[in-house]
């Protein structure tokens, strides 16, 4: 595949690429600034565009002389301190072009908009146990940006949430995979390295499954009795 990597400097984004490279796909390395750092890879095309700019953006995705047209894009932008607003309107750009074009959008978003593991009906955005009030923002933040992709009538998306910490760490291609309810792992955290965040990524656009909510987990190889 071509996959487009949008915020492709970031600690997600970075690593999508560097697993997409690893299987051999194509990869589009979409980020504000010409992301210089990336390693040479014949595989991978820095492009220099705006999230916000929906000309650049759908030029970049539909192909040009320099490389082909994309197969699926991974929205991997986050901003710091938080701008709701230009996730959201972010967000629906990359839906607004992907669906005339045809190309799948596999979002990485936030873990508020997932359920608690122990009370189904409270957001995790709104457990202090997992979110504690300096990140509620961001949190809030993460939920409209699923409100918009859930309400665009037009979008083949997946919305992909991690779990309640995601860091830089190991690959060990295990994880543990759910749909709407935050995950635990066996060692009773829930997290996972961007390393394995970035393998469930790539796996989902290889092989697809049914639903438009998921999440994974750190899965060990050998859980504990």
């Amino acid at each position: 595949m071509t996959i487009a990597v949008l915020g492709a400097t970031g600690m997600v984004g970075s690593r999508v690429i560097d697993e997409a490279g690893a299987r051999g796909h194509h990869v589009l390395a979409l980020s504000r600034r010409p992301p210089s750092e990336i390693p040479l890879n014949p595989l991978v095309t820095p492009i220099a565009v705006d999230a916000n700019d929906a000309h650049a953006l759908h030029q970049a995705l539909a192909g040009s002389p320099s490389h082909g047209a994309a197969d699926a894009v991974v929205l991997t932008v986050r901003t710091l301190p938080v701008d709701e607003e230009f996730l959201v309107g972010a967000t629906r750009t990359v839906l607004d072009i992907a669906a005339r074009l045809g190309i799948r959008v596999l979002v990485v978003g936030g873990a508020g908009a997932l359920r608690s593991p122990d009370d189904r009906e409270l957001l995790v955005a709104d457990n202090p146990a997992y979110v504690p009030a300096g990140i509620r923002a961001v949190a809030a933040a993460g939920i409209a940006q699923l409100r918009t992709c859930q309400s665009h009538a037009a979008a083949d998306f997946v919305y992909l949430s991690p779990p309640a910490l995601l860091e830089p760490g190991g690959r060990t291609g295990r994880y543990r995979r759910g749909t709407d309810t935050l995950l635990i792992s066996a060692d009773g955290r829930s997290w996972i390295s961007a390393e394995d965040l970035a393998v469930a990524v790539i796996d989902e656009l290889e092989t697809p499954g049914p639903d438009d909510l998921i999440t994974v987990v750190h899965r060990d190889e050998h859980p504990p009795a």
